[in-house]
Formats: structure tokens, C-alpha cells, sequence
């Protein structure tokens, strides 16, 4: 497993992520915390969202995930129990491309942000949401 560096994590949810007044909040392991109400410092917002719905609690809803394969990146997103914390899995990263793989690497790079909760960007789209 290679990981994903930040700089390319940024580039990937800024092309899923492509309306400018979106705010999110990524973290170390490819977690993108969404905030569909952004309000004060974001990366407190999005540290307390994940800190709550990003540990993997086996025998939860908290152990559930989801796999997309989107059409503007390369790789794949998994879902969790709270739609607006997504993960990136880059192609490279899994060795093993079938959903149940892709899905328990991104649950496990999860709850790795949500124990570490190390943020390496912050987009506010506050104010920017272009006319409609």
C-alpha cells in the first residue's frame, strides 16, 4: 500500500468536489469531511464530525461502508455511516480491487484520520457559490 500523497488528495476532491461553494476539510488518510453547514472554524467542525462518525466500531453501523467509483478521478470512494465523511482510495493502494478490499482499506484509512485527526487542507466555499 502506497498511500496518497497530500498534494494529490487536494486534486482529487477538488475535481469531485467541483462546485466552489463547497466546504470541506481533508485529512491525512484521504478522509473528506463535507460541511453542508459550515459555520466558524471548519477544521474544528470537521475534527468533531469525524472524531464522532469515523471510528470503526465493529458490530456497529459504524463498521458499514459503501464503494463508488467515480467518474472524475481515478480510484474510489468509500462511504461510511455519515454521508458527508468520505475516503479516498487511490488505484494504486489496494492490491486486491474488488469491493469488499477497497471497502475495508477505506474503513480502515477512516478511522485512522478519525484517531489521528490530521488535517492537510481546508477548502471554504463560503461565499462562493457562483449564480444561479
Amino acid at each position: 500500500m502506497t498511500g496518497v500523497n497530500p498534494e494529490t488528495l487536494i486534486d482529487v476532491w477538488q475535481r469531485l468536489l467541483a462546485d466552489p461553494g463547497k466546504s470541506y476539510v481533508l485529512f491525512e488518510h484521504g478522509t473528506c469531511v463535507v460541511l453542508t453547514a459550515p459555520e466558524g472554524e471548519l477544521a474544528e467542525q470537521a475534527v468533531a464530525l469525524l472524531r464522532q462518525f469515523g471510528p470503526v466500531r465493529a458490530g456497529s453501523s459504524a463498521g458499514d461502508f459503501g464503494v463508488i467509483d467515480p467518474r472524475d478521478a481515478d480510484g474510489w470512494i468509500v462511504t461510511g455511516h455519515h454521508n458527508d465523511v468520505l475516503t479516498y482510495v487511490g488505484p494504486d493502494e489496494p492490491q486486491d480491487r474488488s469491493d469488499l478490499a477497497v471497502g475495508l482499506l477505506g474503513r480502515s484509512k477512516r478511522h485512522r484520520d478519525a484517531t489521528g485527526l490530521n488535517v492537510v487542507h481546508v477548502r471554504d466555499g463560503r461565499g462562493r457559490a457562483e449564480p444561479a
